[in-house]
């Protein structure tokens, strides 16, 4: 029978080597696996990540291994290329670094032998990703294993298939399960039998046959219902030689039926399933991507706490254990390869392949409901013929691989609605960050009407949205200042117009939790990307995990925000609670400052700032607390100033009725006097050029997006030559315009 084995301990690394040693090396470094060299570099900004080719070396004595006629070297995952040599003898050479792969090394195996694998993240034009904004990390950094099988067995080696291909067919209460596998040297004295356990474990269904494919039928089905019933069945198929086992391989599958209508959305087994959730970066503070069964554990549950019932798993194939936990938990999965950014017109067979081993791998996963082609391809290379007939190839090759699963795609929010490569997947989602990068958040829900009413038969959704929050706090929370205060009212904003909105067929924020993208330079902490709901080490959750979670979980809660906003100069204070509670009561210092109701479950209050104040929220059962003192001046602590900027926000006077340099190109162009200032003392000196920034070539929505720019905004984007003294002269002359 198939024997499994860990080979993640004591092997020896060193980067910089790209021929394998013929014997062990002593003086490199010994490590565990999973294991990244980028763990470090990859996470503390510069965009210097160590981008080149290391070798991992391992010694293995044939006498301990099990007995058997065929032995394989499994290895989950290495990014982003791999050769692996066994004994000096180059085996396989595998390119994409977030798929299993297997390579067979019987013929190789000697009684004492060296395994050697160059694992490879440089720079190059033909593996994806090579531009993007996330670290790359380099290594084994999903374990190794040795699989020890029969001469003739179920086939785990093409393409990393599971063994077996498992497809319900429901109708009613009955569904017909097809089970497909595969088999290596077989011979006709060879049998399969394929059985169907349910969740107990007990037998429900059974048949023995000379054929590789077998349909058994299940008259009483219990469906996998998402979140509220994820029930799962077992398929089990051994393969035998007059009556004696010799291998045996099994998966997890559910029964359900969905579809992704372009009014209603999405529908779960004949039932409205909306679907609001969160995308997924893998990686952890100083271990990047090498992650134990733990840290998936941990993520799941913190998504599930903040009541989301779908993830983007974003931008590639990730562990089967997270797969299998979100079939567990009944979470929706969106699963893409890391098609991403710029096209290569190199990269095909490397795309192709990614997709290929996507749906091998992944197929019998309840959880997914959608591949993903790629995501925001137009975004430094415009759409052209090469990139359409790569795409149309990969939406082909997923429907025959899978007719029961639509693909998708993650458009970048430039893409015009009417690029034909848009017309491409069955269903769209959008990347939208109006209010963060340009534009106002109140412009995504308009957007997307805009693209409903042109293609009403096109499911639209949102693949991602969000803004970077760090600790920094502010009273009066501006676009681009990278406080939690400003983060929290983006996804207020967002919350409102997205939920409400039933034909938007997924929501999906960016991101669930920070993560490194070492290119990075932002918010005070260098190689970070701070979107995320929860911070990167997972200890902190952002006042705007608490925003979903009021709208998305059942489970009773009331938080206050602002809790690291301690030194306020403000008075009142304005506090914001959240929660799934009917009503909210707040306490400043035991004295009640009201109840409250609110539909959109943010309730707002006004404390008086005196001295400290102690405050307490009610709602039924559940109780936050947080405290706030008053100072006269605000706390240079709690602002960002960003490394060469020659303006704070705090510099900028406002003064009721008038504009500023916080309001926006199109407000103050709405006056004469206005506009002509902006056309004589800043337009002239912003940079021209393509994109959110644009000239006069940029789409309708980009010029949108310009004019919902505040001043301040546009000329730190830009990077617009102007003096603090300059800026300073603007703001008083705009300080004297009435608003129109």
């Amino acid at each position: 029978m198939r024997t499994i084995i860990s080979l993640n301990h004591k092997w020896v690394f060193r980067k910089g080597v790209s021929t394998p040693p013929t014997t062990l090396p002593r003086d490199w470094d010994f490590v565990n696996l999973p294991h990244t060299w980028n763990g470090i570099d990859g996470q503390d900004g510069g965009a210097d990540f160590w981008r080149g080719t290391a070798c991992y070396v391992k010694e293995l004595s044939k006498a301990e291994l099990p007995q058997a006629e065929r032995y394989l070297l499994d290895f989950p995952a290495v990014n982003a290329s791999a050769d692996v040599y066994v004994n000096g003898r180059h085996l396989c050479h595998h390119d994409g670094g977030y798929s299993d792969f297997k390579v067979d090394i019987t013929d190789a195996l000697e009684e004492q032998n060296l395994i050697c694998v160059l694992a490879d993240n440089s720079d190059n034009d033909r593996v994806y990703p090579q531009r993007a904004d996330f670290t790359f990390y380099g290594g084994l950094y999903r374990g190794a294993n040795l699989i020890a099988v029969p001469a003739a067995h179920i086939d785990t080696e093409t393409d990393g298939f599971p063994g077996l291909h498992v497809t319900p067919e429901l109708d009613g209460e009955k569904a017909d399960v097809k089970i497909e596998t595969r088999l290596v040297n077989a011979d006709a004295a060879l049998t399969l039998r394929y059985a169907i356990l349910d969740a107990e474990g007990k037998t429900v269904a059974e048949t023995v046959s000379n054929e590789t494919e077998a349909t058994l039928t299940l008259n009483s089905v219990h469906r996998w219902h998402g979140k509220k019933d994820p029930y799962l069945y077992t398929a089990v198929v051994t393969l035998l030689r007059g009556g004696e086992e010799l291998d045996a391989v099994c998966t997890r599958f559910g029964c359900r039926e969905y579809s992704i209508d372009p009014e209603k959305g999405f529908i779960l087994n004949g039932e409205l399933y909306p679907l609001r959730g969160v995308c997924r970066h893998q990686d952890r503070p100083n271990i990047g991507n090498a992650l134990l069964p733990c840290h998936h554990e941990e993520d799941i549950a913190l998504i599930l706490e903040v009541g989301a019932n779908t993830i983007r798993l974003a931008h590639y194939q990730q562990a089967q254990y997270l797969y299998d936990l979100c079939d567990e938990k009944g979470l929706v999965i969106w699963a893409e390869i890391p098609y991403i950014s710029a096209h290569m017109e190199n990269g095909r067979a490397n795309t192709i392949s990614q997709m290929r081993e996507l749906i091998t791998q992944n197929y019998n996963h309840a959880s997914i409901v959608v591949w993903g082609l790629s995501n925001e391809i137009t975004m430094m290379t415009p759409t052209n013929d090469d990139m359409l007939e790569n795409h149309h190839i990969l939406n082909d090759m997923a429907h025959q691989m899978d007719a029961t699963r639509p693909t998708v795609m993650a458009c970048v929010s430039m893409c015009s609605i009417d690029d034909p490569i848009v017309r491409i997947p069955d269903v769209i989602s959008y990347n939208l960050y109006f209010g963060w990068y340009g534009g106002k958040p109140s412009m995504t829900g308009p957007w997307l009407d805009e693209f409903h009413a042109k293609y009403p038969e096109t499911p639209i959704g949102v693949s991602e949205y969000g803004a970077e929050a760090l600790n920094w706090h502010t009273g009066r929370p501006h676009q681009g200042d990278y406080s939690e205060e400003y983060q929290a009212f983006y996804h207020e904003e967002h919350i409102k117009q997205l939920f409400t909105r039933p034909y938007v067929w997924a929501t999906h924020v960016w991101n669930m939790f920070d993560f490194a993208a070492d290119g990075r330079n932002e918010g005070g902490e260098n190689g970070m990307n701070h979107k995320g709901l929860v911070t990167f080490d997972r200890k902190y959750k952002k006042d705007s995990f608490y925003a979903y979670k009021a709208w998305l979980s059942d489970e009773p809660f009331v938080h206050i925000c602002g809790k690291r906003y301690i030194d306020r100069v403000e008075n009142p204070s304005h506090i914001t609670v959240y929660s799934n509670q009917p009503e909210v009561e707040l306490f400043a210092n035991g004295v009640s400052l009201g109840k409250k109701t609110a539909e959109d479950h943010f309730f707002r209050f006004d404390a008086p700032n005196d001295g400290v104040t102690q405050l307490t929220a009610v709602a039924g059962e559940c109780r936050d607390e947080a405290c706030f003192r008053h100072v006269d001046e605000p706390n240079p602590a709690y602002i960002f100033k960003e490394e060469g900027a020659i303006l704070s926000w705090q510099e900028i006077n406002e003064i009721d009725g008038f504009y500023s340099l916080n309001d926006t190109l199109g407000d103050i162009g709405a006056s004469e006097a206005g506009k002509a200032l902006l056309d004589t003392e800043v337009l002239p000196r912003i940079p021209e050029r393509k994109g959110p920034l644009g000239d006069d070539k940029e789409s309708d929505t980009m010029k949108k997006i310009r004019q919902s720019f505040t001043v301040v905004r546009l000329i730190r984007l830009s990077r617009a030559p102007f003096t603090k003294e300059e800026l300073l002269d603007i703001n008083a002359k705009l300080n004297a315009i009435p608003k129109a």
